[in-house]
């Protein structure tokens, strides 16, 4: 099951819920009223799966990938509307009235945020098993907790509104109050969650992807022994691992259940607005096909934007000649007047991790990776390493990662010490996670985000803009949520 669907139109309008994306198709409109529709099974559901899409809004991950990642050593873009809006995160010149800031960021997170307090506030009313409330209640809490840890990431600290009560103006949280949330509401639901696999539907939060989301927040707030143990409790269920082929991980045709690698994703499918858009910003002028891409078969339906999603030269000058992540980069295509065009120079490479030869017009149905294993992986080698070092356990997990790319193992020769081993462990990250919105956050945390855009002439890189400033819709609705500093 690709997306978790049906259930949020009518209960929107019956809660005066914001617009919603999909119709309802196995709930009479006599089921439900305004006296019943949290009282009812149906009811308490649908407004779980609204907040389920809030968090899994497809059209804006093309927004948030390179929102994440053209501020970084990684990502370039030029060309089209798009670009009015990215130039300015490229040159870190954005003030808090940049319009993704709020529309990709801070509002479905808040979303999901609302309709989950709607379901933990009143699912002890609703008609059903208490298996079943505890489920969606846990669900509830961990969806929460997520748009949380998202918001921190961009943001730092938030209003922390945990009812749906508090209509008023919210003062942003203690950092250490918010902290506390996000780990508390995560490990106390793990336990009412299913084991990955058992989801009623692909999607659904198991006891799998709640701890991925607990050992990436970990890791991203530097608790390193809490992040080694969160990603080796999704280890110890021995259901996720590596897919084979990394060229093949991506594919629509790999995606659900029997891909054991994707812990928690985007579900995307080839209609507006649940399409992955990446891949129409990523063709190059007039493409018409790649020798490296001979199973990706274009079509003149494809959009193919005038916005440029391109990556930089002096990151991809950096992979191995033999590593098969460089599979899924173009680097040369022939365009529509049969004239080969080069883009290995020039920050013009591209990433082709979401094509699909099912594409109608913008609409890709390649989901977006959130959480893979071989991020945890990862990030418990990153985790032990900051703990003690590098030991035999943090080599064997990078060099799971290293071995599907077809490249050396490393050894204590390569890094012997806890700072050469962050190095290695960061570099391979940048590898592994092209185009999966990743970067900016690992760059924070390695303490480079700053002085590799300084290192690259971007003057505005100042140490207070680490952070993206809180939207200033937000900041003239509430006035007790203060700016971030600088702004």
């Amino acid at each position: 099951m690709k997306k978790i669907v049906n259930y949020i139109l009518l209960v929107g309008a019956v809660l005066v819920l914001p617009a919603c994306e999909e119709t309802l198709e196995v709930t009479p409109k006599s089921e439900f009223s305004p006296g019943n529709v949290l009282t009812s099974e149906s009811g308490i559901k649908s407004l779980l799966f609204s907040a389920y899409a809030q968090a899994q809004t497809q059209s804006n991950s093309r927004y948030v990938i390179n929102d994440s990642e053209v501020c970084t050593d990684m990502a370039f873009n030029t060309g089209g509307a798009e670009n009015g809006q990215l130039i300015t995160i490229i040159n870190f010149t954005w003030d808090p009235s940049l319009g993704t800031f709020n529309d990709d960021m801070w509002a479905p997170n808040y979303r999901a945020i609302r309709d989950a307090n709607g379901v933990i506030e009143n699912i002890d009313k609703v008609n059903t098993t208490d298996a079943t409330k505890k489920l969606f209640k846990a669900e509830a809490r961990v969806l929460r907790a997520q748009a949380y840890a998202i918001l921190y990431n961009f943001f730092g600290t938030v209003p922390l509104r945990t009812s749906t009560s508090q209509l008023g103006g919210l003062a942003r949280a203690a950092e250490a109050d918010l902290k506390t949330f996000i780990e508390t509401e995560i490990s106390q639901s793990i336990a009412d969650l299913p084991d990955p696999g058992k989801e009623e539907a692909y999607g659904r939060l198991n006891k799998g992807n709640a701890n991925g989301i607990l050992a990436k927040f970990y890791l991203n707030t530097k608790q390193w022994q809490k992040a080694a143990d969160a990603a080796k409790a999704v280890m110890d269920l021995n259901y996720y691992a590596l897919h084979p082929a990394f060229s093949d991980l991506f594919r629509v045709e790999n995606e659900g259940m029997n891909n054991r690698e994707m812990l928690l994703v985007l579900p995307c499918r080839t209609e507006d607005p649940f399409g992955n858009w990446f891949q129409a910003g990523t063709l190059p002028p007039s493409y018409k096909s790649s020798p490296q891409f001979s199973n990706y078969v274009y079509k003149t339906t494809m959009s193919n934007f005038a916005t440029q999603y391109r990556l930089r030269t002096a990151f991809t000058s950096t992979f191995a000649p033999t590593d098969k992540r460089l599979q899924l980069i173009c680097t040369s295509y022939v365009n529509s007047s049969n004239q080969t065009v080069d883009l290995s120079t020039g920050d013009n490479a591209r990433s082709f991790k979401y094509w699909d030869n099912n594409t109608v017009g913008n609409n890709s149905g390649t989901d977006v990776p959130v959480i893979r294993y071989a991020d945890i992986l990862l990030t418990r080698a990153e985790a032990l390493n900051e703990l003690n070092g590098p030991t035999a356990e943090c080599f064997t997990l990078i060099n799971q990662v290293r071995t599907r790319a077809g490249i050396a193992n490393l050894t204590t020769a390569d890094a012997a010490t806890k700072e050469a081993f962050r190095t290695v462990i960061f570099r391979e990250r940048g590898w592994e996670f092209v185009s999966e919105g990743k970067r900016r956050e690992d760059l924070i945390r390695q303490g480079t985000f700053i002085a590799l855009a300084q290192a690259r002439g971007i003057t505005n890189a100042k140490p207070e803009r680490v952070l993206f400033p809180i939207p200033q819709s937000e900041i003239d609705a509430n006035k007790l949520c203060v700016q971030n500093p600088g702004y």
